[in-house]
């Protein structure tokens, strides 16, 4: 099917066309979810595909919906450079979809959530293409997508304690990750947004944020192994972390129970990391 075929359903409000079957028009769509246009990738397939799983097109489908954007993860995953990232980064996108959708209506099992989300995990901790945005191709921001599912699914219902340790985990890992790269567009903030939304469950007590803490600040305040390389590759994804997650603590509406406490411990954490600075 064309792009002008698209624009028409998209021109009508995305009603779900009658001219064609429901799996074909998906995928369709799964297969635009790599499109390296913009235009078709985040303009057409990615609403649509959002819009139907709002509305509850896929309601009795979302398992095998869910399974197929979960596949999405692993195309050519662990290459970068290359146009293989959209796929990756938009499959997470609709994947979130579907977790959200659950978490609204309870369509699923407990054990496909939770295993949509290990596989959400281990595609965003073994991501090796973490460019943001991509002249000519628009966003990837693989990071920051993987984020927003991670803070989707500390949302379900189905996951407790246990599952909500992991996914700060996952942040934590993250945020550390040995690399060239530093956020510079918007990953801190969302990786926060996600740590916000496990703390909101309120089921995570301070004795466990303590010492995750201790360990991004450590991090935060490392020294370099060799003088030749840039030391903020080391330290700076740590330290805008800590500083994305102290401005959400502080000034969320919505903050979880144990806000004052955490707050004292991500200060302590700042004062070590920015002690150039406080005088």
């Amino acid at each position: 099917m064309s792009e002008a075929y698209w624009r028409e359903v998209h021109s009508t409000g995305l009603a779900v066309p009658t001219d064609r079957p429901l799996g074909d028009l998906t995928i369709e769509l799964t297969r635009m979810l790599g499109d390296p246009d913009p235009d078709v990738r985040s303009g057409l397939a990615v609403p649509a595909l959002s819009t139907w799983i709002q509305r509850g097109v896929y309601d009795d489908l979302l398992a095998g919906l869910g399974d197929g954007m979960a596949a999405g993860l692993v195309v050519g995953l662990g290459d970068s450079g290359n146009n293989g990232v959209f796929r990756r980064a938009s499959s997470v996108e609709a994947l979130a979809e579907c977790i959200a959708r659950d978490n609204a209506r309870s369509l699923v099992r407990a054990e496909k959530v939770l295993e949509w989300g290990d596989r959400i995990a281990t595609w965003l901790l073994r991501e090796r293409d973490l460019r943001a945005f991509v002249p000519e191709r628009g966003w990837a921001h693989a990071v920051a997508r993987g984020a927003d599912a991670l803070g989707i699914l500390a949302a379900s219902e189905h996951l407790g304690k246990p599952e909500l340790t992991v996914i700060l985990d996952v942040v934590a890992d993250r945020v550390l990750a040995r690399g060239d790269t530093i956020y510079a567009h918007g990953e801190p903030d969302r990786l926060a947004s996600a740590t916000m939304a496990v703390l909101r469950r309120n089921l995570v007590p301070l004795n466990i944020m303590e010492p995750w803490i201790n360990r991004i600040v450590t991090v935060a305040t490392a020294t370099p192994e060799t003088p030749d390389r840039d030391p903020f590759l080391l330290t700076g994804n740590a330290e805008a972390f800590l500083r994305a997650l102290y401005l959400q603590l502080a000034l969320s509406h919505d903050p979880p129970q144990i806000r004052g406490d955490l707050l004292l411990v991500v200060v302590a954490a700042l004062k070590r990391s920015n002690r150039a600075y406080l005088g």
